[in-house]
């Protein structure tokens, strides 16, 4: 089966551990290419309040990541972000296949 490119978008808890926010994420990262992803890009966009509170918490640290996947792969993904007590919540997205450069 042939990798497709996804997005994920992570709200990280670091309820009294804001400064351990970057360590969640390199964690995260080895955990990732752990199961075979290739990732494109890791965006880290910084702690944000939320517009509603999700299980009592009022502010979570955004990450986004795009990365390539077999498909099977995002369903363990789930499980495993679910059962991780630092990721609040997540959402997955299929992106369009990367465009290749044509030579001039």
């Amino acid at each position: 089966m042939s990798k497709k490119r996804y997005e994920t978008l992570l709200a990280l808890d670091t309820r009294g551990k804001e400064d351990s926010a970057k360590d969640i994420i390199e964690r995260l990262e080895k955990e990732l290419k752990a199961e075979g992803l290739d990732i494109e890009q890791v965006q880290r966009l910084e702690n944000r309040e939320l517009s509603y509170e999700h299980d009592h918490q009022k502010n979570a640290y955004f990450v986004n990541v795009v990365f390539s996947a077999e498909p099977a792969v995002i369903a363990k993904l789930q499980a495993k972000f679910k059962l991780d007590g630092e990721i609040g919540f997540f959402q997955f997205l299929t992106l369009p296949a990367k465009k290749e450069a044509v030579a001039a």
